[in-house]
């Protein structure tokens, strides 16, 4: 059977190992396993959010407003715009292929960093459009800029704080590269780490009020799949110029986010001190996992972000230690896919990292 040509050229995503997959794999028993690869919140959902789930949960027969009013409200109120502003999706990666899809067809560009989130790639290459990446690894402004001379590009994708690596550009050094933009590109700045990064370093904030009232071929996006802790909700949000979030929503099907999942977000949006504290905690723990870094003679990437990059150089094989490390239930992510000898680890609690240090150092003595 034929299909789209254009997809030939396209690989499938793949997304942290399921904590069932090691029980089923390994023997592990499940109450031992660790997931720490897909950087998720892991001191959980706010109580108030579990409440509120289990109240409305014999409503889930109803379709959900799909005007999604009270959740735009909230959001317009917490960034200071209107509901004109903003878009939902199924997750902030849903709000990227709506843009891509808006955007791009065979004969556009698209240019990102070289290792950033694979879903970029993915959703330019289902249009066939050409994908341009930079020589650096992480984002190198001056080659960003290099290459829009060269090659123009009809989206620029920019990931602040950069999922897989960590690290982040300044807010100031972002604008100055964007007053060089032609107003017809899009920039997507892809928020989904901002609250870390933020509460971390106030110079790597991204106001969205200002971003897109600055440059309104901006759109912001974010997610409550990270802080807010509603990864298995699948929510996210696009905050935009109305012209283009009018566009975005030609491609939305209908009721694309569930009764449930818009209450979720609407409660956890009420619970910042929730979210304060676990970032609060993230970096307390972070401290950690650099300090092991560096009694280990590792280098790794400072990060903005609730994960943090080991890189191994000719040490060892980032694959083989994240092989070893799932046969003892802990789940991290290899980069070797990225074309980078490194393991990506959420910061787990205090608990988990304990056991992970542990484990990680039978780990390295096996494969000395």
């Amino acid at each position: 059977m034929q299909f789209n040509s254009v997809l030939e050229n396209v690989t499938t995503y793949e997304a942290g190992k399921p904590i069932e997959l090691v029980v089923r794999e390994f023997g592990v028993n499940p109450k031992d396993v660790i997931k720490l690869a897909s950087n998720e919140n892991p001191y959980g959902t706010s109580p108030k959010v579990v409440d509120k789930i289990q109240e409305l949960a014999k409503n889930m027969f109803i379709y959900p407003d799909d005007s999604m009013f009270e959740l735009k409200e909230a959001l317009a109120n917490k960034f200071d715009v209107t509901s004109s502003n903003v878009v939902i999706g199924s997750g902030s990666d849903q709000i990227l292929e709506f843009c891509v899809h808006a955007k791009c067809n065979e004969n556009s560009k698209i240019l990102m960093a070289k290792t950033t989130f694979a879903m970029y790639e993915i959703y330019g290459k289902q249009t066939g459009s050409t994908i341009i990446k930079t020589e650096s690894d992480t984002h190198n402004l001056e080659q960003f800029s290099k290459l829009y001379k060269e090659h123009g590009a009809d989206i620029i994708f920019l990931c602040l704080p950069n999922n897989p690596l960590g690290e982040c550009l300044d807010k100031d050094d972002v604008y100055e590269f964007l007053e060089t933009i032609d107003s017809e590109t899009l920039v997507v700045i892809d928020g989904a780490y901002q609250e870390y990064a933020s509460f971390k370093d106030e110079k790597k904030r991204i106001v969205p009020k200002n971003l897109i009232e600055t440059f309104p071929n901006c759109i912001y996006l974010g997610t409550f799949s990270k802080a807010y802790a509603l990864g298995g909700m699948r929510v996210g949000y696009g905050i935009a110029q109305p012209d283009i979030i009018q566009t975005l929503y030609k491609l939305r099907a209908p009721f694309n986010i569930t009764t449930l999942t818009l209450a979720a977000a609407i409660e956890a949006l009420k619970d910042e001190e929730f979210v304060n504290d676990c970032i609060a905690k993230n970096f307390e723990e972070m401290q950690r996992y650099e300090e092991y870094a560096k009694a280990k003679g590792f280098e790794y990437i400072d990060s903005y972000t609730n994960f943090i990059t080991l890189k191994f150089g000719d040490k060892y094989i980032s694959k083989q230690v994240a092989q070893e490390l799932l046969q003892k239930g802990v789940i991290v992510r290899d980069l070797t896919g990225y074309g980078v000898n490194a393991i990506r680890i959420t910061i787990g609690t205090q608990e988990q990292n304990s056991k992970v240090f542990a484990q990680l150092d039978e780990v390295l003595e096996k494969l000395k």
